[in-house]
This record gives C-alpha cells, structure tokens and sequence, in this order.
C-alpha cells in the first residue's frame, strides 16, 4: 500500500532504466540503483520520465519498473510513476496500474507528439489526476513537450484537483518558479525542473529538485540542494560552479547518453541506451569523456553517504514527496 501522505521536498532523482545489451530492463540493476540513490540522502524517486527512456518502454515494462522499485525500496521513501503516453487513456490506465502496485504518487506529462492547446491539456492533465488517489505532481516542461502550462492554468487545475501537489518546472526560466509562487502561494511545491537551475530555483521558493546528474552523483546533488536551502550560499556555489559543466549535460538532446556515460564512469551503470537512441562514439564521446574525467579529478571532498545520512539525522530513509 502508498505510505501516507508525506511532503513533497528534497532531491528526487528522475532516474535511469537500466538496460542489458539486448536491451531488456536489467531489474537487479535497477533494485541496486534505487537502494544506492536513497542510500545517498535523495527524498523519493520518479520513474519513467523522459530521462528513464519511458517512450521506448511498453505499458508492461513501465509497470515492472514501478512494481521492482517499490517492493526494493519497501517504504523507506516515495515512488513516484511518471505516467506518459501518445493517448490520455494510455496514461489514465498507467495511473491506475501505479496505483495498483503501490505507488506513492504520479507525475503527469503532456502527451507525447501532439501538442496541445490549453483546454487539450488542461482535460489530459484532469484525466489522469482524476484516475487516482495519488498525490500528484505536474511536469511542465515546453521546450521538449511544447506545451506550457502558465502560472495561471495550473491555478485552475490546483482549484480542480485536491490531490494536485507539486510542479515540476522546465521551462528553463527561473522567474516561472517565483510566478508559480505568486499565484499558487504554498498551494503547489515547485520543483527545479532541469539541473542547471537548482541554486537560483531555491532561492526562489523552490522546495526541491527532480535531477538527472543524481543518478551518477548523488552525494554531491543532495549536497548542493541542501546547502542551498539552508542559505549557505558561499558554500552552495563554490559545489554548484564546479558541479555546473556536467549538469548541463542535462539540458540538451542527447542527455540521456550523457548521463549514463556519466554513470557508467563513475562504476553505477553502463551507456547502454534503446534505439532510437544510440550510445555516444567518436570526437562527441571523446569530448564528453573528457569533461567528464576532468570534473571528477577536481571532484570536491564531501561527506560519504553514511556520514550524510548521520549528519541529517536521515539515513538516507526519509518519508519525502508526496503531498503539499
């Protein structure tokens, strides 16, 4: 069963499918990743979103990841199903099977290739909240979806739906975090939508972070968000300008190679990724590599995640994300 109704905070990594060479979904992996990751110090999960490849996954394979996630991490913290699909109905029933396998809540994505206009929207996004219980998050994202959903209209979707919670903010401009605010107050939590807005969204009200680099660096991301929210500011950007090179490798097309040759650099995953997407060869992945390797010769000393977890008083086991 979801746990009870927790608050939405904190780093949740949208995490990475791991896949085998035939490319099937590694499950042990997976379990490995998500016990790593909140091992770490992150606040809950999100699963098939847009970096976890979901629209090369099947309806089937979407369920065994969200069923895999919560039976390995059991309760310690929130798992979040990203429900997406081409068709509101394909994501009405998604939400209801998240539902089903114990999910703690959902992130509602516009739909995939055709881009709607608001009333479109605004009944795909009512659609799939209204087919759950779950405290739900809304993923605003208009430079891949190219549907925007303004402060406005989630002011009217929050005013619909009880069980709406949470925001997760991509489009890129850091004003949108303090307009959401504005209009919504405390009603919606928003979230840092992309890695390379993380500092600036938390001074501006944000109350966490769906991240992608966590997923190959999780101590220095819950670190930097932390540090951050207590208004350490010194210390939050001195970890952010050295962190910034590779979080902006979240930002464009081929962020999901990157971030798995991140991962597989530093011992958790493999470059492995589903076609259409190919994994990164030639002068491209000698460039990344070589960002990368000089990121990680400079990588700062920070607390292991044990000591992080002593130093919060979490361990990494915190009841996080879910609820206003």
């Amino acid at each position: 069963m979801p746990m009870e109704q927790p608050q939405w905070t904190g780093v949740i990594p949208a995490i990475t499918t791991p896949l085998r060479d035939d490319f099937t979904v590694d499950h042990a992996a997976l379990a490995d990743h998500v016990n790593w990751l909140v091992d770490s110090g992150c606040t809950g999960i999100v699963t098939g979103g847009s970096l976890g490849e979901a629209a090369t996954l099947s309806f089937e394979e979407k369920v065994a990841v969200n069923e895999t996630c919560v039976r390995t991490l059991a309760g310690r913290v929130p798992v979040v199903a990203g429900i997406a699909g081409l068709a509101t109905a394909e994501c009405v029933a998604l939400a209801r099977a998240a539902e089903q396998v114990g999910c703690d809540g959902i992130m509602a994505l516009p739909a995939y290739v055709y881009y709607s206009d608001w009333p479109e929207a605004r009944e795909h996004y009512s659609a799939i909240i209204n087919a759950t219980g779950l405290s739900c998050m809304l993923y605003n994202n208009p430079i891949a979806y190219r549907t925007d959903v303004l402060p406005e209209q989630l002011a009217e979707l929050a005013e619909r739906h009880e069980n709406l919670h949470a925001v997760k903010e991509s489009s890129g401009d850091v004003r949108r975090v303090t307009a959401v605010r504005e209009a919504l107050g405390d009603r919606l939590a928003v979230f840092a939508g992309l890695d390379d807005m993380i500092v600036e969204a938390v001074a501006m009200g944000a109350a966490g972070w769906i991240a992608g680099l966590v997923n190959a660096l999780p101590v220095e991301s819950v670190r930097v968000y932390e540090l951050a929210r207590d208004g350490r500011w010194a210390e939050a950007h001195a970890l952010y300008h050295w962190f910034l090179p590779l979080l902006r490798m979240d930002t464009v097309p081929k962020f999901v190679q990157l971030i798995k040759l991140v991962q597989a650099e530093v011992g958790r995953g493999t470059e492995t990724v589903r076609p259409p997407r190919l994994p990164l060869e030639g002068a491209e992945r000698d460039e990344a590599l070589k960002l990368v390797r000089e990121r990680l010769a400079s990588r700062p000393p920070l607390p292991n995640a044990s000591a992080h977890g002593a130093s919060n008083g979490q361990g990494g086991s915190a009841k996080v994300a879910a609820g206003r």
